[in-house]
């Protein structure tokens, strides 16, 4: 099970050191990361080819977005699964991608814990996402797993296709209701922590981007799922992520 891994970076020189060493501490050596640089005009590409192996396939050239350097990373997989490492994010512990891989075995997609993190040093917790496994109603319910800790095998990406550039924040949710919710894969949950995500990324940098996402994720929703001008997960998926942050 050789596992892909696509990091989308953007002057990113202050945390990208720590991300590309989470990957190579992995026990796991069936991997690959593609990592796609935006044209920084900072030390990222050249802290990236410091790493430059086998194992690590670097594009460099300017982009639209997170999601445009994805969809660039998804056309140079060549393992059998994929996920997404945040160039601010790192895989919580060097076993991670193994167990990641474990699941994949039996699993078409896979999706686990996250800590959001003040930062790589301290690694002070400031939220606790808990996977939880799909309810009956679905991304209807206001659930939905979190993007950084979703693998899935490369069949998914085949049927799924590539992400859809229409929404600059939510393009991972309406990519994740495609995969799920619109086809008929198994999913498994893993009931542990498999990445560090560092906040302040895109979707967290505070209330508009926070208020932002929630009416994009209802467009996607409109369109894929039928829901209403209002629905109920407008009110239920921001109210399942309340209890994240009663955390020790």
């Amino acid at each position: 099970m050789k596992i892909s891994v696509i990091t989308a970076a953007y002057n990113s020189e202050k945390s990208i050191r720590k991300t590309l060493d989470s990957f190579f501490e992995q026990t796991w050596t069936e991997k690959e990361m593609i990592f796609i640089d935006g044209a920084s005009s900072d030390r990222t590409l050249e802290i990236a080819r410091e790493y430059e192996t086998e194992n690590l396939r670097i594009l460099s050239e300017p982009d639209r977005g997170m999601y445009d350097a994805i969809n660039k990373g998804l056309r140079l997989v060549s393992g059998d699964a994929f996920g997404v490492l945040n160039s601010d994010d790192c895989f919580h512990s060097n076993f991670s991608m193994a167990k990641i891989a474990e699941a994949l075995t039996t699993f078409h997609m896979v999706h686990g814990h996250v800590n959001y993190v003040e930062n790589h040093s301290s690694k002070r917790l400031i939220r606790a996402w808990t996977a939880e496994p799909r309810p009956i109603r679905g991304f209807k319910s206001g659930w939905m797993p979190c993007h950084t800790s979703f693998f899935v095998r490369k069949e998914v990406v085949d049927a799924v296709g590539e992400f859809d550039l229409n929404y600059p924040i939510s393009a991972d949710y309406d990519w994740m209701i495609r995969a799920i919710d619109l086809n008929d894969f198994s999913l498994s949950t893993i009931y542990e922590i498999l990445i560090d995500m560092k906040v302040g990324g895109m979707s967290t940098k505070g209330t508009a981007s926070y208020l932002n996402h929630n009416i994009q994720s209802l467009k996607v929703r409109q369109k894929l799922l039928g829901s209403g001008v209002v629905d109920y997960a407008l009110f239920a998926k921001p109210l399942r992520k309340l209890s994240q942050f009663f955390v020790n």
